[in-house]
């Protein structure tokens, strides 16, 4: 069975640049196994696999991959799945349009916006599914320099310290000095699979962050580096910024009100990547929207630059692809693969030949 699937470029208005990200659109029946297995062929940060929903009225259910393991729930997925559903439910050619959709994760339901418009990349949002939490953990400065070939005073900024938190997926959060601090990482993963706290089970993934960034509007600028899910460095992590929401307010003491920031990410890898993220503070950061906690995505998204049918059967993809310019923000209702397409479509042989 050929299955089809389609990559986004995420958190960027530029075609091959912010995360790019893997979208299997015909995911039901795939098992555990098989899924971990497609998540590893692509070998990009995640793969999120579409499938029916489980409650009548939510868009789809979501199964989220890195190479090395499932998620709970992840930022870049989210927001491209929600932006694919639309322009799968709405076609590419129709006009301006807004929708909201529910998307089951493992973490829960997720309610997404989507705004789509004639011309330009869209844009979607979504509500923080769970609350940015502290968890506990002892962490060395100096073996968290020594991992990053930094010294401990490049390590913390201001009331800013190496912490532990996670709104879903864990992050170490490791403040340092500045621009130049942060170009210079250098991650030895041997190293920080010594020091790294657990979390469910899991080694913690590292989000190094500073103040400002290379584009002058960017309030923050981060990396991310998790050897346990298979990824060396990625470039831009959704799940990671809404961890990062309570960091930023544990240690900035934010004032009740309403606070944007723009989060830069993927600068060193030449993926440069900006995410957006919205706190409403109350006292606390809520993750409902309606008490005023929320996590703005995908400023600018969706560049579909190739698509192609997967072949869900065979450990080989076909090397042959169809180039298909997509221009975002339409309306009306039609298939993402015409049937009379039959380029898009890899058949099972066809793909066995190619992988040699």
């Amino acid at each position: 069975m050929a299955r089809r699937y389609a990559i986004y470029d995420v958190f960027t208005d530029r075609g091959l640049e912010g995360n790019p990200l893997a979208v299997v659109f015909d995911g039901d029946g795939l098992d555990d196994a098989r899924m971990q297995a497609i998540a590893g062929e692509f070998n990009l940060s995640e793969t999120v696999f579409i499938r029916t929903p489980d409650r009548t009225g939510h868009a789809a259910r979501l199964r989220i991959f890195t190479p090395g393991y499932e998620l709970p729930f992840a930022g870049h997925p989210t927001v491209g799945a929600a932006v694919a559903l639309a322009e799968a439910a709405h076609g590419i050619d129709g006009g301006d349009f807004d929708l909201v959709q529910v998307l089951e994760e493992n973490i829960g339901p997720v309610r997404c916006a989507v705004r789509m418009r004639s011309g330009q990349a869209s844009f979607a949002e979504f509500d923080l599914p769970r609350k940015s939490a502290r968890l506990e953990a002892k962490l060395d400065r100096e073996a968290i320099a020594d991992a990053f070939s930094l010294s401990p005073s490049q390590i913390g900024f201001e009331d800013h310290v190496p912490s532990f938190w996670s709104a879903g997926v864990p992050f170490v959060m490791i403040p340092v000095h500045d621009l130049a601090a942060a170009a210079t990482v250098d991650f030895d993963a041997a190293l920080w699979e010594k020091l790294a706290p657990m979390a469910d089970g899991r080694l913690a993934a590292a989000y190094v962050y500073c103040r400002g960034g290379v584009n002058h509007m960017a309030r923050f600028h981060t990396r991310m580096f998790a050897p346990a899910m298979g990824i060396v460095e990625d470039p831009a992590t959704g799940g990671a910024l809404a961890a990062f929401s309570g960091t930023i307010h544990h240690f900035d003491k934010l004032l009740d009100g309403h606070h944007a920031f723009l989060v830069e990410q993927g600068v060193e890898m030449g993926r440069p990547s900006l995410l957006h993220l919205h706190l409403d503070v109350a006292g606390a950061i809520s993750p409902r929207r309606a008490l005023a906690g929320r996590r703005r995505a995908l400023p600018p998204v969706n560049f579909i630059f190739e698509k192609q049918a997967l072949n869900a059967h065979s450990p080989l993809f076909s090397k042959s692809r169809k180039k298909i310019a997509f221009r975002t923000g339409q309306a009306g209702r039609r298939p993402l693969y015409a049937p009379s397409d039959r380029s898009n479509v890899v058949p099972e042989a066809a793909a066995r030949r190619s992988g040699g």
